[in-house]
């Protein structure tokens, strides 16, 4: 602990690596720090354009009736259709219900509001994802990154569905 009654590690400590007398890096990491640097990279972040654009545009369809309006009967087509599906596609109602529920959000897409939103969403979520791939490229190049993007983008990692820490030619 250092007089702030921060904790502080050596960079060996960190990484969890045995401390090795004179050769041991001195530098210290102040957690207290790291962390006031990290609140400043999120103030950062929510002063972006991305996440003023999503604002934005959540507010827009917050204030929109038809999409509300649509989005219960969204709720409720999907009530139905989970209902169905628990028993599988040889329940009579099945494509159906499906079929509802694929139509409700193809409404919901073609509203202009929805779909700026949509897109809003997906920029404040790419740049998140740009953020933390850097800081965990910059510790490790085997550090997961999780993506909402099902369809894995580059890197290829662990949390991209990707092989962890092997080359491109396999592992082993």
């Amino acid at each position: 602990m250092s007089a702030t009654g921060q904790a502080e590690f050596t960079w060996n400590e960190w990484n969890g690596l045995p401390l090795e007398g004179d050769g041991a890096l001195s530098s210290t990491i102040d957690m207290g720090t790291l962390l006031l640097n990290a609140y400043e990279l999120g103030d950062m972040i929510n002063q972006s354009a991305e996440v003023a654009e999503y604002a934005y545009w959540k507010r827009i369809v917050d204030g929109d009736a038809t999409v509300h309006s649509l989005v219960r009967q969204f709720d409720k087509a999907k009530e139905l259709f989970t209902e169905c599906e628990r028993f599988g596609r040889f329940h009579p109602d099945y494509h159906s219900a499906k079929d509802k529920v694929k139509a409700i959000e193809l409404q919901l897409n073609e509203i202009e509001c929805v779909s700026r939103f949509k897109a809003a969403e997906q920029a404040v979520d790419d740049l998140l994802f740009s953020i933390a791939s850097e800081i965990a490229g910059s510790v490790s190049d085997t550090i997961k990154v999780p993506s909402n993007d099902p369809l894995a983008k580059g890197g290829g990692g662990c949390g991209s569905g990707g092989s962890c820490g092997c080359s491109s030619g396999g592992c082993g």
